[in-house]
């Protein structure tokens, strides 16, 4: 830091040696930040906001107001063109819907979006009658639905504003291969790997029907074998699947665990994930934390919860439903180390619950059981058709730089009337409040007071602490960021600075992607701290942050539209909805990490102890990727 003596500059804008850094604010002040929130919502409360006219199995932010909302085909009442809707438009801002018309079966598909911004909502399953029995007619001629086969499709919407976009599903454009279950992960390039699923369903996958292949959107030809998906059966569908900064993609599913370069189709097996199965059907929480300049953007993944049922005891003979979840955490490092590190646990058992990243650089985890498993079926034991019971209807927060043994609190977090379990989702909105949705462990739409856990289409924001708290209204946030290059610059007021010019120390620029969220997992979600270094006025009514761009390496955070927020002491400004790369699948253009100013403070306004941001935190190598993961594959390689 710059000592703050009296020959230090003035920040006022007359002042000639300041006339530079102002027309460079201007000139980066392409658009302005929402000033508030709209709605006025309670801190730590829930609120039931409208009806999506569906069950919300999937569902992702396409545009600052408008969700996008998926159903499997059943009779819901909200129709279309002459059938009932399996999909809408959800308007955050009024709580109304727009049916949108899909055509095939999309049921348990998998989606993410692409580096053009265009989102693909990709498999399905068989085209079904009532109650979720096969039709005798997969083209889409069968009543009482007329839907056709969705277990090869890839259905594409490119969001929009003006209630013109609709699902477009063409068969030309077609899988080669049947995908029940399928993960999407973005690629550096703006492209998407798409990996597992099986062919025709049931509740767990089995040899007859797996499909242990990867491939790529847009096409890069047939499908290719990944042994992990062949040696991880019976629980292996939806695999957890994170792109590192080392260009490779971790993959965790049922108890396996590995490392794939998926350049060169090498596989690189780790240790089994301890104590727990985390993926479908024990659906535990998962993300990846925060990548912040304080952990040089290495990439840790965390689970939590799930069920430690071993591969012969997903059957269906038993009851599942009262056999109680797990409540521990885990996580690993992968481009550093292959070790499992025990985290806090989360007090008590829980499966189908959602981890969502927030601007604070905390997580929120919402929805799920204490007992048994996600799916459902028509066995004497079951809660209904549910495979889980006693709904878990209170979140827990998360906060990955608190001491271990205090990271996980559920003080002050209120109770949802609402029971969240099979088929339900949640994401975060730009006014950071958390949108949830969804519910249905049924095989159709079945509502009425004789049943337990019925489909649910009421929606609800949860409001965080910081929610009814004054927000900060920056000026000059860019509506896109680049991979490395010029710094830009975001003035706050006193007042944005709580009229407290050292909280400039605490505040932060966070990029979050808040992914395609389905079956208790986000897939492609992602939460990244922009450097930032900062430049007081000598009075203290003003400050200027200087942001980084992104890390000059696309792996770190991929292609496609992402939400911007500057926050002050946790508290974040409504957020810039921006592009992340060029805007086109392609080789993104790498510029070179800029270096920021230091950071100036003037002596008489410095009344805080407190620690900011790392103000010029580097990215090691021209990749990005800390040295311990160069050194860590350069020996794997061996």
């Amino acid at each position: 830091m710059r000592s703050s003596s009296s020959s230090s500059p003035s920040l006022a804008p007359s002042h000639p040696r300041l006339l530079p850094l102002f027309s460079l604010v201007l000139a980066n002040a392409l658009t302005v930040a929402a000033q508030q929130p709209t709605r006025h919502g309670v801190a730590n409360t829930f609120e039931i906001v409208g009806n999506s006219g569906v069950s919300a199995q999937q569902m992702f932010l396409g545009r600052p107001g408008k969700i996008y909302i998926l159903d499997k085909t059943e009779n819901n009442p909200v129709q279309v063109n002459g059938h009932p809707a399996w999909a809408v438009e959800y308007d955050v801002e009024t709580n109304q819907i727009r049916p949108l018309d899909v055509v095939t079966n999309s049921f348990c598909a998998g989606g993410g979006v692409a580096g053009d911004g265009t989102w693909l909502n990709l498999g399905g399953n068989q085209a079904v009658t009532w109650g979720g029995n096969t039709a005798d007619s997969q083209t889409g001629g069968s009543a009482p639905y007329m839907d056709a086969d969705g277990g090869k499709s890839i259905r594409f919407l490119t969001p929009c504003d003006d209630q013109t976009c609709n699902w477009v599903d063409d068969p030309t454009r077609y899988m080669t291969t049947r995908r029940w279950y399928p993960t999407l992960e973005g690629l550096p390039d703006g492209s998407l790997f798409i990996l597992g699923g099986n062919k025709w369903g049931g509740f767990v996958n089995d040899a007859d029907q797996n499909n242990p292949t990867y491939e790529f959107y847009p096409s890069q030809g047939e499908p290719v074998g990944l042994n992990i998906l062949a040696t991880t059966l019976p629980a292996n569908l939806f695999p957890f699947t994170f792109l590192l900064p080392s260009g490779n993609i971790f993959i965790q599913t049922n108890w396996g665990a590995e490392v794939f370069d998926y350049k060169n189709n090498v596989e690189y097996p780790f240790p089994n994930i301890p104590h727990a199965v985390r993926t479908y059907p024990a659906s535990a929480g998962n993300m990846m934390l925060p990548l912040t300049p304080d952990n040089n953007y290495q990439a840790t993944m965390l689970f939590c919860g799930g069920s430690d049922l071993e591969p012969d005891q997903w059957v269906q003979d038993w009851a599942i439903a009262a056999y109680p979840a797990d409540s521990t955490c885990v996580s690993i490092t992968p481009d550093v180390s292959q070790t499992w590190s025990d985290d806090d646990s989360i007090f008590q058992g829980r499966s189908m619950g959602n981890m969502i990243g927030l601007p604070d650089l905390k997580v929120l985890l919402v929805n799920g059981a204490n007992t048994g498993v996600a799916g459902y079926g028509n066995v004497s034991w079951a809660i209904g058709h549910s495979y889980a019971d006693n709904p878990l209807r209170t979140p827990l927060m998360y906060d990955p730089t608190a001491p271990a043994g205090s990271r996980w609190t559920s003080n002050g977090m209120p109770e949802s009337t609402v029971n969240r379990m099979y088929h339900s989702g949640a994401l975060l909105l730009p006014d950071g409040s958390v949108f949830i949705a969804g519910s249905n462990p049924n095989p159709d739409y079945i509502v009425g007071t004789g049943v337990t856990y019925p489909w649910e289409d009421r929606t609800e924001r949860f409001y965080p602490w910081y929610y009814d708290k004054h927000r900060p209204e920056p000026q000059g946030l860019p509506s896109k960021l680049t991979y490395g290059g010029p710094y830009f610059n975001v003035t706050l007021s006193a007042t944005d600075l709580e009229n407290s010019a050292a909280n400039i120390k605490n505040t932060k620029a966070v990029v979050i992607r808040t992914g395609f969220s389905t079956h208790a997992f986000n897939m492609g979600q992602r939460v990244l701290q922009l450097r930032t270094t900062y430049t007081v006025a000598e009075d203290g009514n003003s400050a200027v942050l200087h942001v980084s761009q992104l890390p000059s390496n696309a792996n770190i955070f991929q292609p496609g539209p992402a939400m911007l927020f500057i926050t002050v002491n946790g508290v974040p400004s409504i957020a810039q909805w921006i592009t992340v790369g060029s805007g086109a699948i392609e080789t993104q253009p790498l510029l070179a990490d800029s270096q920021l100013p230091d950071s100036y403070i003037p002596a008489a306004q410095d009344n805080s102890t407190t620690g900011g941001n790392t103000p010029n935190a580097a990215v090691h190598g021209a990749s990005g990727v800390g040295a311990g993961a160069l050194v860590f594959f350069a020996h794997r390689a061996l």
